[in-house]
C-alpha cells in the first residue's frame, strides 16, 4: 500500500504500515499483550510502525482540556479584563464568548465521535474543506502550542521568583523544560492521570475562591457586605480607549477578545479523541463535563470578581507575573486575609506547570496529524511501543527552548512577538472547526448518510455552526482593533502578524500543489472510522 497519492508530500514512499491521513490505533497499552493481526504484526511491534495507543478515559479528556484552558490567563487576565469593560460590561463578555465555544464544541463533537484522530482540526479541515486549509490551520495551531510551551517555562520562572528573587529564571526553565518533556514520553494513561491531578489542584483553587468570595460578599472582610456594591460604584460599565457609550462598547469589545483567548484550551478534547477508549461514549460525555464545568467555572469566579474587587483598584493594573496582580489576591487583602497570596502563587505555579504539560502533548499529537495528512516530514508519525509520537514531541518540546530568548532585551522582543503569533491560533482553530462541520454535513447529504447515525447530534444544525463561524472570523480580523483607534505600525504588526502567516500559509500552499476543494461525494467519511469491533476488542481485555 502507498503511503501517499499526494504529489510533493514529506510522506515516505513505498510500504508503510498505516494509510497516509489516517491513524492507526492500538487498544488498550499493555505491553506483554502480543494480539497478532492478520499480517503476522503484534500489538507491540506495530505500535512503533505508527500507532496510537486508546489509553485516555473520560475524565482524562476533561482535565486535559481544563489544564490546558486555566492558566495564568485566568488567575491574571480577568483583573485587566474588569479594568477595560467594567463589572457587567466583563460578565457579559465571558457569557457570551461562552456560547461561541458552545458551537465549536459540540461541531467539534460530532467529527471526533464519527472520526477521531489526534490532532483533529487539520484532519477535519483537510479532509473535508481543503488540504491547504488543513496546512494552514495545522501548521499555525502547533506553533502556538509549541510557542506556549516557551511562555509557560518562562511564567514558571516568573512566579517562583515571587518567594526568591535571587533565583535564576534560567536554570528553572531548563529544569522543568527536560522534567514535562520527559512526561511526554510516558505511556498517554500516565500522562493522562498527573495532568488530571495538576488541574485538580486548579480546579479546587477555584471552588474555594467561589466559596471565599461568597463570604466576602456577604460581609464577612473588613469592609461589610458588598453584594453589588461596585456595580453602582464605580459603575457597572467602564470607557475604553474612547468616551461615551462608544467606549463603553469598545471595552466590552477588547474584552470579548480577551476571553476567547482564555477560553481556548477547550477544544483539546477533540486532541485526546484519537487516544480516547471508546470515542463514541467518552468524547461526547467528555465535551459536555468540560463545556459546562468550564463555563461554571469562568462565570461565577467572573461574577464573584466583579462583586468582591472594584473596577477602579489600582493593584489591578499591575504588569506583575505573579500573584499579587491576581483578582483572587487583592480580594483577599482587601478583605484583610495576608496568608492567601502565597496559596495562591502556589497554585499558579501548578497552573503554568499543568499548562505546560498540556502543550507538549496537544503539539505533539497535531504534528503527529500534519505528518499523516502527508503536511509534515512522516518521521514524525513514528511512534514507540508504547504509541508515543517520539520524534513529534522531540520536534514541540524543542521549541519550549526559545524561552531562553526572554533573559535578554533583545531577545525577548523576538518572543513577545512570537506570542502574539500564538494568539490567533486558537480562533483560527476555532472558525475552521465550525467550517469543517459545515463541509461534514454536506459531505453526509451527498452520501446518503442520515445525521440520525452519528454517535452523537447536536441540536440546532446546521446554524450553530454558522453563528460560530461568523463571530469566530469576525473576532480574528477585530482583535487588533486598537492599533487603528491611536494609529500605532507596531501595534498593528504584533496584532495581525498571525493572521498574515495564516494566509501565506494557506495561499503559498494552494500555489505550490494546487489541489482543487474537496467534493463533498467524494470526501473520505470512512477512514479513520471508530467501529463496534474495536469496541469489542477493548471489552475483551485490550484495555
Amino acid at each position: 500500500m502507498k503511503a501517499s497519492s499526494v504529489p510533493g508530500d514529506w510522506s515516505s514512499s513505498g510500504e508503510d504500515i498505516g494509510v497516509m491521513g489516517s491513524t492507526a490505533y492500538a487498544v488498550g497499552g499493555d505491553k506483554n499483550s502480543k494480539k497478532t493481526d492478520e499480517k503476522g504484526i503484534s500489538d507491540a511491534d506495530s505500535a512503533q510502525q505508527g500507532e496510537l495507543q486508546r489509553q485516555l478515559s473520560g475524565r482524562h479528556l476533561n482535565f486535559i482540556a481544563i489544564g490546558g484552558t486555566i492558566g495564568t490567563g485566568f488567575f491574571l487576565g480577568t483583573g485587566t479584563a474588569l479594568v477595560k469593560a467594567g463589572p457587567a460590561g466583563c460578565l457579559i463578555s465571558y457569557i457570551f464568548v461562552g456560547t461561541i465555544l458552545w458551537s465549536v464544541m459540540v461541531c467539534l463533537g460530532e467529527m471526533a465521535t464519527y472520526i477521531p484522530t489526534a490532532g483533529a482540526f487539520s484532519s477535519y479541515a483537510t479532509r473535508f474543506v481543503d488540504s491547504s486549509l488543513g496546512f494552514a490551520v495545522g501548521w499555525l495551531y502547533w506553533f502556538g502550542w509549541a510557542i506556549t510551551y516557551a511562555l509557560s517555562l518562562v511564567a514558571a520562572g516568573l512566579i517562583i521568583q515571587y518567594w526568591n528573587q535571587d533565583v535564576n529564571i534560567g536554570i528553572i526553565i531548563a529544569v522543568f523544560w527536560v522534567v514535562f518533556t520527559l512526561v511526554n514520553y510516558l505511556p498517554v494513561g500516565i500522562y493522562g492521570e498527573l495532568e488530571m491531578w495538576l488541574s485538580s489542584l486548579k480546579v479546587i483553587t477555584i471552588a474555594g475562591f467561589i466559596i471565599f468570595a461568597i463570604c466576602i460578599a456577604a460581609g464577612v472582610g473588613q469592609e461589610g457586605v458588598l453584594g453589588f456594591k461596585f456595580w453602582r460604584d464605580p459603575g457597572a460599565f467602564n470607557e475604553y480607549l474612547v468616551p461615551g457609550g462608544i467606549g463603553q462598547f469598545v471595552g466590552f469589545w477588547a474584552v470579548m477578545i480577551q476571553a476567547s483567548v482564555s477560553y481556548q484550551g477547550a477544544e483539546l478534547v477533540g486532541v485526546g479523541a484519537g487516544e480516547a477508549r471508546d470515542p463514541r461514549k467518552t468524547v461526547p460525555q467528555a465535551i459536555r463535563i468540560t463545556y459546562w464545568g468550564i463555563m461554571f467555572l469562568f462565570v461565577v469566579t467572573m461574577l464573584l470578581i466583579t462583586m468582591v474587587v472594584p473596577s477602579n483598584d489600582a493593584n489591578l493594573l499591575s504588569d506583575s507575573s505573579n500573584a499579587s496582580a491576581s483578582p483572587l489576591v487583592i480580594a483577599a487583602k482587601r478583605a484583610g486575609v495576608k496568608v492567601l497570596p502565597d496559596i495562591i502563587n502556589a497554585v499558579l505555579l501548578t497552573a503554568v506547570l499543568s499548562a505546560a504539560n498540556s502543550n507538549v502533548y496537544s503539539g505533539s499529537r497535531v504534528l503527529l496529524a500534519l505528518a499523516e495528512e502527508g503536511q509534515a516530514p512522516a518521521i514524525f508519525k513514528r511512534t514507540n511501543r508504547w504509541g508515543i509520537p517520539i520524534y513529534a514531541v522531540a520536534g514541540t518540546a524543542a521549541f519550549g527552548l526559545l524561552g531562553f530568548l526572554n533573559l535578554s532585551e533583545g531577545g525577548g522582543k523576538v518572543f513577545n512577538w512570537l506570542l502574539n503569533i500564538s494568539g490567533v491560533a486558537g480562533l483560527t482553530t476555532w472558525a475552521s472547526t465550525c467550517l469543517s462541520h459545515l463541509a461534514f454535513m454536506r459531505a453526509l447529504k451527498a452520501q446518503g448518510i442520515p445525521r440520525s447515525e452519528l454517535p452523537y447530534v447536536s441540536r440546532f444544525q446546521p446554524y450553530t455552526a454558522i453563528y460560530g463561524l461568523f463571530f469566530n472570523v469576525l473576532i480574528t480580523f477585530t482583535q487588533g482593533f486598537t492599533a487603528f483607534v491611536k494609529w500605532d505600525v507596531s501595534d498593528f504588526f504584533a496584532a495581525y502578524i498571525s493572521l498574515i502567516l495564516f494566509v501565506v500559509l494557506w495561499v503559498g500552499h494552494k500555489l505550490w500543489y494546487r489541489q482543487p476543494k474537496v467534493n463533498p461525494a467524494t470526501a473520505d467519511l470512512v477512514r479513520g472510522r471508530y467501529d463496534s469491533n474495536e469496541e469489542r476488542s477493548a471489552a475483551d481485555g485490550g484495555v
